[in-house]
């Protein structure tokens, strides 16, 4: 799996991913990431995306909530293409810790 979201953030996203980062991300994903529903990210649905401001930027990067937050998850959808289809939360998620410079939470 590691394998396949380290390609989409060079092919998709134009990023050399730290893979020791990309690893721990992913694992802080947990089984969610075999789950074919759980495992991307809809970037169009807003209810999922509040989710993933609530349930990760704020509690899991400790991350104070306010409009950055979305401005923040918006970008990383830009970044990724809103015409992907599968975007991949590992990978959504790694772009937020880098986007926010949190790599010590996954040290």
């Amino acid at each position: 799996m590691i394998a396949k979201y380290a390609d989409d953030l060079k092919s998709k996203c134009g990023m050399t991913p730290d893979m020791d980062l990309l690893t721990k991300v992913t694992i802080g994903c947990g089984p969610s990431i075999y789950n074919a529903d759980a495992s991307t990210v809809a970037g169009s649905d807003k209810s999922e995306l509040e989710t993933v401001k609530d349930n990760f930027l704020v509690k899991k990067l400790g991350l104070a909530d306010g409009p950055a937050l979305m401005e923040a998850i918006d970008s990383v959808i830009e970044t990724y293409g809103r015409s992907e289809r599968s975007k991949y939360r590992a990978v959504v998620y790694y772009m937020l810790v880098k986007h926010f410079g949190k790599e010590s939470v996954f040290a």
